[in-house]
């Protein structure tokens, strides 16, 4: 029996790596003389640089650049088939700021700039930025300071960093931007496909888990509006009406706008660049899994993409979540088995991150005892 381990980082627990050397921990407990492929994926969010050195090769290279905080950090960059490959989440990810010190009215995403100039810095020229995870929610306003862009209140000074101040935002000189940016390229992998503001945009959607309160909600989704607006009068570019626009806390569209990236599906280009589809063909059964299985999990997420991609060649994908949303919409995934979640009693999510492996292995051996069941019934 062939089975392949096609699992994402479970988010402060396992990377994807740990997260399929587990499954595949738990499938030889249930069927010793099984083969095995590991293949970790990632959905454009942290761990997607390492997906595709994993798949690729390539050279990683280092560069002090601002956290969110504007502490300086040690961020990393690939350099894979000339392409450098920036995660954004090494300079403004949500892992790099303590809960008690989140702050995403005023984070930025300068240190995202300050990794893209590294990269031209060393002549590069087509780019690769893949941006979830993010502790932001500037819409790529300080990204766009650190490349040479000047943000401008109506007095013409220069707005701080982070969101709140964008709500003063009058306009935006482009005249003294880098010049290296139209010699560019850039494409961003997004994992999903959220506006840049209202009910389902950025601050409304993902600001929470950065810290936001409820208070702030209309304060900041108006200042990413009001950037958007000056974006289109000053820019021409539209970013209000873009899907995607609004992952990272609007970094996706700050991409668009000031680098004129254009945003691809992150699950696809690492699809792509691992073979997934010619791996998951010659499998008799797919597991896959995440932190989290919820609403948003059908739109870009690897979870349904990998049960998409299941169902094209007609092979089973169970999936296994660190936890599964009351709202999930498990039947609606198409090519979806089954999906099941770590946790076999009631836990802390403290102890359930200390033992994510040993619980991954215990549920990948269940799920493969009764797939082996259910294949020998049919025999």
């Amino acid at each position: 029996m062939r089975v392949l381990a096609a699992p994402q980082e479970f988010k402060g627990s396992l990377t994807a790596r740990a997260a399929a050397e587990a499954m595949a921990t738990g499938v030889r407990r249930a069927l010793p003389d099984a083969q095995i492929t590991l293949l970790p994926l990632a959905d454009g969010g942290p761990g997607t640089l390492d997906a595709l050195l994993a798949a690729r090769g390539g050279e990683v290279r280092t560069a002090a650049v601002s956290g969110p905080l504007g502490e300086r950090v040690e961020a990393r960059y690939g350099i894979i088939d000339g392409v450098a490959v920036i995660e954004a989440a090494a300079a403004n990810g949500l892992v790099l700021v303590p809960p008690a010190r989140r702050d995403p009215a005023h984070a930025t995403t300068r240190g995202v700039g300050e990794l893209i100039r590294a990269a031209l810095d060393a002549g590069l020229r087509r780019l690769l930025v893949t941006v979830g995870g993010s502790a932001t929610n500037d819409g790529g306003a300080g990204m766009a300071q650190a490349l040479g862009y000047r943000l401008l209140d109506e007095q013409g000074r220069d707005l701080p960093a982070g969101a709140a101040p964008l709500a003063r935002l009058a306009r935006i000189d482009a005249t003294t931007a880098d010049p290296r940016l139209r010699e560019a390229t850039f494409d961003v992998a997004v994992d999903v496909r959220n506006p840049l503001c209202g009910p389902e945009g950025a601050t409304a959607v993902y600001g929470p888990q950065k810290g936001v309160r409820p208070e702030q909600v209309p304060a900041l989704d108006a200042a990413l509006r009001r950037l958007g607006e000056v974006i289109a009068r000053d820019l021409g570019i539209d970013v209000l009406n873009l899907p995607g626009a609004g992952a990272a806390g609007g970094l996706a569209a700050g991409l668009v706008a000031f680098c004129g990236a254009r945003l691809r599906p992150g699950f696809d280009l690492v699809a792509e660049a691992v073979r997934l589809d010619e791996a998951i063909a010659q499998a008799d059964l797919v597991l896959t899994g995440e932190g989290q299985i919820d609403a948003q999990t059908p739109f870009g997420k690897t979870v349904a993409g990998v049960a998409a991609r299941g169902a094209r060649s007609s092979v089973p994908v169970v999936a296994i979540a660190g936890g599964i949303a009351p709202d999930a919409p498990l039947a609606t995934i198409p090519g979806l088995t089954a999906a099941f979640a770590l946790t076999p009693r009631p836990m802390s999510q403290t102890e359930a991150q200390e033992r994510a492996a040993d619980l991954l292995a215990a549920v990948a051996e269940q799920v493969c005892r009764l797939y082996a069941a259910a294949r020998r019934s049919r025999a």
